[in-house]
């Protein structure tokens, strides 16, 4: 028999760093030159998305039960609303430029402030 041991580390930590450990990235992101934002775009994207499997069990932990129904809103949520955004940025580009936009979007990791109010999982389960 394989016994997994767990780490210390839980879903609402990976989730916290994700997001807050790309604020310097993209606080940065405005400010230098294209060559460096190409290579901080993806510095930010490979972290954002290592996040995207624990936010999808923390929400199946949340409602049990119904897997399939939180797997289906987390990805049409994510991705729906990614085309939103992308949109209503692109309106904003068009508005006030490239540069303007691009100095808003870089606050926009500090949201991930908002995860310290998570509640945690593992006093859901009992």
């Amino acid at each position: 028999m394989t016994v997994i041991r767990r780490t210390g580390i839980g879903r609402k930590a990976v989730i916290w760093i994700s997001f807050l450990g790309v604020a310097p990235f993209a606080l940065a992101l405005a400010y230098v030159a294209l060559v460096w934002t190409a290579v901080l775009a993806i510095v930010i994207g490979l972290v954002m998305s290592s996040a995207f499997a624990a936010l999808v069990v923390y929400a199946q932990e949340a409602l049990p039960g119904r897997v399939g129904l939180v797997s289906g809103l987390m990805f049409g949520l994510m991705f729906g609303m990614g085309g939103v955004g992308a949109a209503g940025l692109g309106e904003l580009a068009d508005a006030h430029g490239i540069v303007w936009v691009y100095g808003l979007t870089s606050f926009l990791p500090l949201l991930g402030l908002a995860t310290a109010f998570l509640p945690d999982t593992r006093k859901m389960r009992r």
